[in-house]
C-alpha cells in the first residue's frame, strides 16, 4: 500500500481521480464527505439508538449519536497529528500532490462519524438477536434457498457489514449511496473481508467482517482502487486503525464516565482508576480545586482522552511501515503503554456497568422486539418476492417507509433488505412497531 493511492478523493461514478490540487480548499471533498453524513436519515437515528446503557430519566448517558460524534472529535486529532508525521516522511504529497494536514483529521473524522451507522437498535444484542433468527429461529426456513456465504452474512448479522451497506448501495435516484471519497470509505472499512470463508488468524482486520455480498463488486472495486488488494488478500487501510482508536478511546472513558455519574460506580473508587492513567500529566494543585464531581471528571477525562490520543499516534507512527504492508496486526491501543490501566477501566466497566441489570434488561427487550419484527417483515417480503403475499403481508409492507422496497431481484437481497429495515429503525420506533403487529 502507498498514500498515493489510500487518500483518493474518487467517488463512486467517477471515470478518473479527483487531484487534490483541483480541489477547493473552502469545501474539500473529505469534509463534504462529514457533512453528507450528518445530514443522511440513518445518522440521524442513531440519537435513539442505545450505546451501552438505556436511557436515563435521571441523568444524561451516551447514545449511538453523541458516541459517534466524539468518536469523530477524537479521530480529527488523531488523523491531523498522524498526518503530520506522514507529510513530514513523505513530503511529496504535499510538495507534488497537494495533500494537508488536515485532510488526514478530515478522513478519519468522516469515517469515525459512520462507524456506527449501521448498528441495529439496542445495542450489540440487536446484532446477536439477528443471527439467532437466522440460526435458530423460522429464518432456518431460508437456509436451503441461499449460498453458504448468502446464509452466513444473515447468521452472523454485522453492523460494520450494514454501515457499509447504507453509505454505499444505489437505489432509485441515488447511485452510490452516499458517494463518499474512496478514502473515507477504505479508512470505514475495518474489516476487509466477507462472512465466509473463515481464516482463524489473530490479526485485528479479521475479528469480524465488514462487506455483506450484496456489496461486494463494489468493495472488490475500491480495494483495488486505494491499493489495498494484492493476490492473497485485501489489507486494512491505514487510516482504519485511527478510527479504531478512536472508538477504543471514548468507550472506554466515556462508557466509564457514564456509569460514574449513574452513581454504579463509586466516584472515589472511579477517580482513582483515571488518576492512574493521567498521573504524569496530571496538576495536582488545580485537581485539588475542584469542588464538584462533573469538574473531577471532566478534568481526568481530557487529559485520559489527551493520553490515550498521544499514545496511539506514537504508536501508528512507529508502525506505519509494517501497516503498509499489512503486518501489523493489533489494534493500536493493545500496544499502548497504558495497556495495564485500559484494562482495569474496561473490567470494572464490564463488572458494573455492562453486566448490571438495567442493561440486561434492556437486552432482554430488545432480543424480543427485534425477533418480533424479523418474523414479520421477512415473512412478509419473501412471500412478496415469491409472489405469495396474502393480505397480512400487504398490510405490513405498507408500513415501509416509501423509498425502502423490501422485495428485490433474489431471494437474499429480499432477506437482506427486510433484515437491514429492521435494523435501520431506532429502539423507540422497533418497539412501537412490535406492538403495532401485536408484541406484548
Amino acid at each position: 500500500m502507498n498514500w498515493d493511492n489510500l487518500l483518493k478523493l474518487k467517488r463512486f461514478g467517477d471515470n478518473k481521480d479527483r487531484p487534490r490540487l483541483a480541489q477547493n480548499d473552502t469545501r474539500l471533498g473529505f469534509e463534504v464527505d462529514y457533512d453528507r453524513i450528518v445530514f443522511s436519515s440513518a445518522f440521524r437515528s442513531l440519537q435513539d439508538k442505545t450505546q451501552v446503557i438505556p436511557f436515563s430519566k435521571t441523568d444524561f448517558v451516551h447514545t449511538r449519536l453523541t458516541h459517534s460524534l466524539e468518536v469523530s472529535v477524537v479521530g480529527r486529532s488523531l488523523g491531523r497529528m498522524a498526518g503530520k508525521n506522514i507529510l513530514e516522511k513523505y513530503p511529496h504529497l504535499s510538495e507534488d500532490l497537494g495533500y494537508k494536514i488536515n485532510d488526514f483529521g478530515a478522513i478519519v473524522a468522516a469515517a469515525a462519524l459512520s462507524h456506527d451507522i449501521g448498528n441495529p437498535p439496542f445495542g450489540h444484542s440487536g446484532e446477536k438477536a439477528i443471527g439467532h433468527f437466522f440460526k435458530e429461529g423460522n429464518g432456518t426456513n431460508f437456509k436451503s434457498k441461499l449460498t453458504d456465504k448468502e446464509y452466513q452474512d444473515l447468521c452472523t448479522f454485522e453492523g460494520n457489514a450494514n454501515g457499509f451497506k447504507i453509505l454505499t448501495e444505489s437505489k432509485a435516484g441515488t447511485p452510490g449511496g452516499l458517494r463518499l471519497s474512496y478514502a473515507t470509505l477504505g479508512a470505514f472499512i475495518k474489516y476487509p473481508k466477507a462472512s465466509l470463508p473463515h481464516h482463524p488468524t489473530s490479526h485485528v482486520a479479521h475479528k469480524k467482517y465488514g462487506f455483506f455480498q450484496a456489496q461486494e463488486p463494489f468493495f472488490n472495486v475500491l480495494a483495488q482502487d486505494l491499493g489495498l488488494a494484492d493476490p492473497k488478500t485485501v489489507h486494512r487501510h491505514p487510516l482504519a486503525y485511527l478510527v479504531e482508536a478512536a472508538d477504543d478511546i471514548c468507550y472506554t472513558i466515556i462508557d466509564f464516565e457514564d456509569g460514574i455519574h449513574l452513581g454504579w460506580i463509586e466516584e472515589e473508587y472511579a477517580l482513582e482508576y483515571l488518576i492512574n492513567l493521567v498521573r504524569e500529566d496530571m496538576d495536582t494543585f488545580k485537581y485539588s480545586k475542584l469542588k464538584h464531581r462533573t469538574q473531577r471528571l471532566g478534568y481526568l477525562r481530557a487529559l485520559a482522552i489527551n493520553s490515550l490520543i498521544k499514545d496511539a499516534v506514537r504508536i501508528f507512527t512507529e508502525n506505519e511501515n509494517d501497516i503498509l504492508h499489512g503486518n501489523f496486526g493489533n489494534a493500536l491501543l493493545e500496544k499502548s503503554q497504558f495497556k495495564a490501566q485500559i484494562t482495569d477501566i474496561i473490567n470494572l466497566s464490564v463488572q458494573k456497568i455492562y453486566c448490571s441489570e438495567e442493561v440486561v434488561q434492556k437486552e432482554i427487550v430488545g432480543y424480543k422486539v427485534i425477533t418480533a419484527l424479523l418474523d414479520a417483515f421477512v415473512l412478509a417480503a419473501s412471500n412478496a418476492f415469491f409472489k405469495k403475499a396474502n393480505s397480512y403481508d400487504e398490510l405490513l409492507l405498507q408500513l415501509i417507509p416509501d423509498h425502502e422496497d423490501l422485495p428485490a431481484e433474489n431471494l437474499y437481497q429480499t432477506l437482506l433488505n427486510a433484515t437491514c429495515f429492521v435494523a435501520s429503525l431506532t429502539d423507540g420506533k422497533a418497539k412501537l412497531l412490535a406492538e403495532k403487529i401485536g408484541f406484548k
